[in-house]
C-alpha cells in the first residue's frame, strides 16, 4: 500500500504554493494590529494627520494581499484534498478488486462501501481543510503571540498561560474522542451493511411480509449509532467550554493589566491596542483546536480502518512469471483434486476427470455436493487444497489470471446482470470486441431475442439493478447471451436453465450441441441438462460417486438412475420397465 506520505509527496509544489500564501496571509493579517497601534499613538494621541493616509494605505494594502492569498490557499489545499482522496479511493477500489473471493467471504459490502466512501472522506477533510487549519493555527499562535511579546513580554504571559490550558484541554479531548471515533466508524459501516442488504432484498423482505422485523433490526444499529455520536457530542461539550470562557476572559485580563503598564508609562495606549486586537485574535486558534481535534481523531480512525484493508493479501497469486498460451483449446485436466476452506470441513476430495478440447462434461449431485466449487477452482477464485488443474496440459498455477478467466465463458447460477442496457450486459468483460451483430446472433443463440426485441429500445432498454424488472428465465437467458457471445474456448453452465421451460431448454441445448470447438461443463439438477454430455460425474459427498455416460449411469441403477426415476419415474413403464422408459418415452421427453 502506499503511505499517505507518498501521496502527499506526488503534490509538493502545490502544497509548498498552498503553504507560502497561508504564511503570508497570516503574516499580512498580523500587520493589521500594528497599523492600528500607529493610528493611535501618531494620529489621535500625536496628532499628526499626514500619517494617516499612508496608514490607511497599509490598511488597504493588507486587506488586497490577504484577499489574493487566502483564495490561492484555500482553492490549493481544496484541490490538492480532492486529487489525494481521488486517487486514494481509486488505489483502494483496485486492491479491493485484487483480492481473493476469501476475502468477500468474510467481509460484508456495506463495510467496504464505508471505507471507500465516508472514510476516504474523512482523510480528504484532514488532507484539505483540517490540515490547512492545523497549519494555520500553528502559525498563527507562533506569530501573534511572538508580536505580543515584542509589545510587552510580561503581558504575554498572560495568553501564553491560556494556550497552554486550551492546548492540554484539547490533548484530553483528542484521546477521549479517538475511541469514540473508532466506535462509531464500526457502527456506521454495521449500519451499512444492514441497510444495504435490506435494500437489495426488499422483494423477498415484503414476500415473508418481514417489514417490521427489519425496521426493527435498522432501529437498534440506528440507536447504536445515534448513542455514539450522542457520547462524541458529549465529550465535545464537556471540554468545548473552556475555550469559550478563555476567549471571554483574556480580552478583559489584557486591558485590565494592560491598562496598569500603560499608566505606569510601561507601553503606550497604541501598543495596548494592538494587544487587546492580538489578544481577540488568538481566541479563534482556540477555539479551533477542539473542532480540529475531532476532525483530525475522525480521518485518523478513518486511516486505521483503510490500513486495515490493505494488510489484506490476495490468497490467489501469478507466478512471478506467468504463461501465457499461443491459443487455447479448451482441454480441462482435474489431477486428484482436494479442497476445504479455513473455516470448514472438506468440500471435494479426490477429484480426477479430463475433458478434451471440444467434448462435454455433465455434473450432477445434490445441493451442497461440490459441484460449483469445482468451477470456482477452474477458475482459480480458490485454489485446491491437494491436486493439481490443467489447463491444455499447463498447470493453472502458471497461468495468468487474465489468461485463465477469459478463456472461460461462465454463466452463474446466482445471474447478476448490472443496471445499464442489455447490450452492455452481453457485452460484459469484451465490451470492445464484441459488435453489435455478435450480441443479436448470441441472443438469438439463446433463445433471448424475442422478448428483448418486444421492448421499447430492444437491446438498448436499460434494466434495473440486478435486472430488476425481468422473469428469472429472462435473466439466465441474457446470461447466457453474455457467455455465448464471448466465443471462450471453455463454456461453463452452472444450473443456468433451471428457471427455463423444457421447450426453451431444448432449443438451447441443440445451440450447445453445434458449438464443436468449445469445451462445456455443465452442472445441473435436471437429467435433461447434461443428458447428451460425452461423460456425466455424479458427486456424493465432495467425492465422485458415479460416472459414465446417460446409457451407462442408467444401467448401473445408483444415484444419477434414482434422480432419473425422480423427474421422468412417471412416464417409464413401472419398475421393471424403467430402464427400457429411459431409452424410450423418457429419452423422448429429453
Amino acid at each position: 500500500m502506499k503511505r499517505l506520505s507518498t501521496y502527499l509527496w506526488e503534490y509538493k509544489l502545490p502544497y509548498l504554493v498552498a503553504v507560502a500564501s497561508l504564511l503570508i496571509a497570516v503574516t499580512l493579517d498580523m500587520l493589521s494590529p500594528r497599523l492600528m497601534a500607529h493610528v493611535v499613538d501618531d494620529v489621535i494621541v500625536g496628532g499628526d494627520l499626514s500619517e494617516l493616509k499612508y496608514l490607511l494605505l497599509g490598511f488597504l494594502g493588507v486587506g488586497v494581499g490577504r484577499c489574493i492569498f487566502q483564495y490561492v490557499k484555500e482553492y490549493t489545499f481544496d484541490k490538492n484534498g480532492v486529487r489525494i482522496s481521488g486517487n486514494m479511493r481509486r488505489d483502494l477500489f483496485r486492491h479491493i478488486q485484487g483480492l481473493s473471493a476469501d476475502f468477500f467471504d468474510r467481509t460484508n459490502t456495506g463495510e467496504l462501501m464505508a471505507r471507500v466512501k465516508e472514510d476516504i472522506d474523512r482523510i480528504w477533510d484532514a488532507l484539505g481543510y483540517v490540515s490547512m487549519l492545523l497549519i494555520e493555527v500553528a502559525y498563527h499562535t507562533c506569530i501573534i503571540l511572538t508580536c505580543m511579546y515584542l509589545l510587552n513580554w510580561k503581558l504575554a504571559l498572560i495568553p501564553t498561560a491560556a494556550m497552554l490550558l486550551c492546548g492540554a484541554v484539547a490533548v484530553i479531548m483528542e484521546r477521549r474522542l479517538g475511541t469514540v471515533y473508532e466506535e462509531i466508524s464500526e457502527e456506521n459501516a454495521v449500519l451499512n451493511t444492514v441497510a444495504e442488504e435490506n435494500l437489495a432484498g426488499v422483494r423477498t423482505v415484503k414476500a415473508f411480509a418481514r417489514e417490521p422485523f427489519e425496521i426493527e433490526k435498522f432501529l437498534s444499529h440506528n440507536k447504536r449509532y445515534y448513542d455514539l455520536n450522542m457520547e462524541q457530542s458529549r465529550v465535545f461539550v464537556r471540554y468545548y467550554p473552556c475555550f469559550t470562557v478563555v476567549r471571554a476572559v483574556l480580552p478583559l485580563l489584557a486591558i485590565l493589566a494592560g491598562g496598569k503598564f500603560v499608566l505606569d508609562g510601561e507601553m503606550t495606549l497604541g501598543a495596548l491596542t494592538a494587544f487587546v486586537e492580538y489578544s481577540t485574535n488568538i481566541v479563534w486558534p482556540m477555539e479551533m483546536l477542539g473542532w480540529l481535534t475531532n476532525s483530525f481523531s475522525s480521518a485518523v480512525a478513518s486511516h486505521k480502518k483503510i490500513q486495515r484493508i490493505y494488510r489484506e493479501k490476495p490468497g490467489i497469486v501469478e507466478a512471478k512469471e506467468p504463461l501465457r498460451l499461443e491459443h487455447v483449446r479448451g482441454k480441462i485436466c482435474f489431477d486428484h483434486v482436494s479442497f476445504h476452506k479455513a473455516d470448514l470441513h472438506e468440500i471435494l476430495h479426490d477429484i480426477s476427470f479430463t475433458v478434451e478440447a471440444g467434448r462435454t462434461l455433465g455434473i450432477m449431485g445434490a445441493t451442497g455436493a461440490g459441484k460449483t466449487s469445482i468451477v470456482q477452482l477452474l477458475q482459480r477464485m480458490y485454489d485446491a487444497t491437494d491436486g493439481n488443474i490443467y489447463l491444455d496440459d499447463v498447470n493453472i498455477r502458471e497461468l495468468s489470471l487474465e489468461q485463465l478467466r477469459t478463456s472461460i465463458g461462465f454463466v452463474m447460477q446466482d445471474v447478476f446482470l448490472f443496471s445499464d442496457t442489455i447490450n452492455e450486459n452481453i457485452k460484459l468483460g469484451k465490451k470492445e470486441y464484441i459488435s453489435a451483430g455478435t450480441v443479436r446472433r448470441a441472443s438469438a443463440q439463446a433463445q433471448a431475442s424475442g422478448f428483448i426485441e418486444d421492448m421499447a429500445e430492444d437491446y438498448e432498454t436499460v434494466i434495473g439493478e440486478r435486472g430488476v424488472g425481468l422473469s428469472g428465465g429472462q435473466k439466465q437467458r441474457i446470461s447466457i447471451a453474455r457467455a455465448l457471445a464471448k466465443h471462450d474456448p471453455v463454456l461453463v453452465l452452472d444450473d443456468s436453465t433451471s428457471a427455463l421451460d423444457m421447450e426453451t431448454e431444448h432449443l438451447i441445448q441443440q445451440t450447445l450441441k453445434t458449438l464443436e470447438d468449445t469445451t462445456k461443463i455443465i452442472i445441473a439438477h435436471r437429467i435433461s441438462a447434461v443428458r447428451h454430455a460425452d461423460e456425466i460425474i455424479v458427486l456424493s459427498g465432495g467425492g465422485i460417486a458415479e460416472r459414465g455416460t446417460h446409457e451407462e449411469l442408467l444401467a448401473k441403477r445408483g444415484l444419477y438412475y434414482e434422480t432419473y426415476q425422480s423427474q421422468y419415474g412417471a412416464y417409464t413403464d413401472g419398475d421393471t420397465g424403467a430402464e427400457k422408459g429411459g431409452e424410450t418415452n423418457g429419452s423422448q421427453l429429453l
